[in-house]
C-alpha cells in the first residue's frame, strides 16, 4: 500500500509530530500555501514563528484543527447556524475568525478576543493534526515577501533556523478566504481561493 507524504515523511524523522508537540517549527505543505508550523500549545514555538516572519505583534496567526470539535479547546462557543455554515465551508480553503476564551492561550490573542480557524482540505495534514493537535500555519515567508511555493524557496526565507521541511512539490494557490463571524452574522474579510456568497 502506497504511504501518503506525510506518513513517509514521518518514517524517515522519527515522527514530525513529536518534533511539533515538543515545540518544533516546520514548514510543509498545507491545503493552500506552505505554511511555517508550530503547536499552538507552545508559546515557544509561536513566539519563534512571529520572529522568523518578522510579524507585527499586533497580528494573529490562522489555526488549523482537525475537526470542528477542536474548537472547544480555544473556548469557542457556537451557534447551531454557525455550525451548519462551517459543515458547508470545511474542510476547505475558508478560515474563519471566531471569539475564543482560554487565558492559557493568551500569547495567540493579538485581535482582542478572536482568532482565526481553518479545518485543511487535505487528509494527510488532517492525520497530522490528530497527533498534534491545532497548529498556527501562516504561509512561509518573512513580513512582506512572496509566499513560498516550493521547499527550496522556503529554504532561502528560513535557513537551519527550523527544525523540518517537508517537500510537496510545487504549491500555486490563492489564499484562503477569511470570513468573520459575530453571533449568527458572517462578514468577508478577505477574498480568496473560495467565493462565498452571503
Amino acid at each position: 500500500m502506497m504511504l501518503s507524504l506525510i506518513q513517509r515523511i514521518f518514517t524517515r524523522n522519527k515522527k514530525i509530530s513529536e518534533i511539533i508537540k515538543k515545540g518544533g517549527v516546520g514548514v510543509l505543505p498545507t491545503d493552500t500555501l506552505y505554511g511555517l508550523v508550530g503547536s499552538v500549545f507552545s508559546k515557544r514555538a509561536v513566539d519563534n514563528i512571529y520572529n522568523l516572519k518578522s510579524r507585527s505583534e499586533k497580528k494573529s496567526l490562522i489555526i488549523l484543527i482537525s475537526s470542528i470539535d477542536d474548537l472547544k479547546k480555544f473556548g469557542v462557543e457556537i451557534t447551531e447556524k454557525t455550525r451548519k455554515f462551517m459543515e458547508k465551508v470545511w474542510p476547505g480553503k475558508v478560515s474563519i475568525v471566531l471569539h475564543f476564551k482560554n487565558n492559557r492561550l493568551y500569547y495567540l490573542d493579538k485581535m482582542g478576543g478572536t482568532l482565526a480557524f481553518r479545518v485543511p482540505d487535505k487528509k494527510d495534514l488532517i492525520s497530522l493534526l490528530k497527533e498534534t493537535g491545532p497548529i498556527v500555519a501562516p504561509s512561509a515567508n518573512p513580513e512582506g515577501v512572496v509566499p513560498a511555493k516550493n521547499i527550496k524557496e522556503a529554504k532561502k526565507y528560513f535557513g537551519s533556523r527550523i527544525d523540518f521541511y517537508v517537500d510537496g512539490g510545487e504549491i500555486f494557490s490563492e489564499p484562503s478566504t477569511i470570513v468573520k463571524i459575530e453571533g449568527d452574522k458572517i462578514e468577508i474579510v478577505r477574498e480568496g481561493a473560495v467565493k462565498i456568497v452571503i
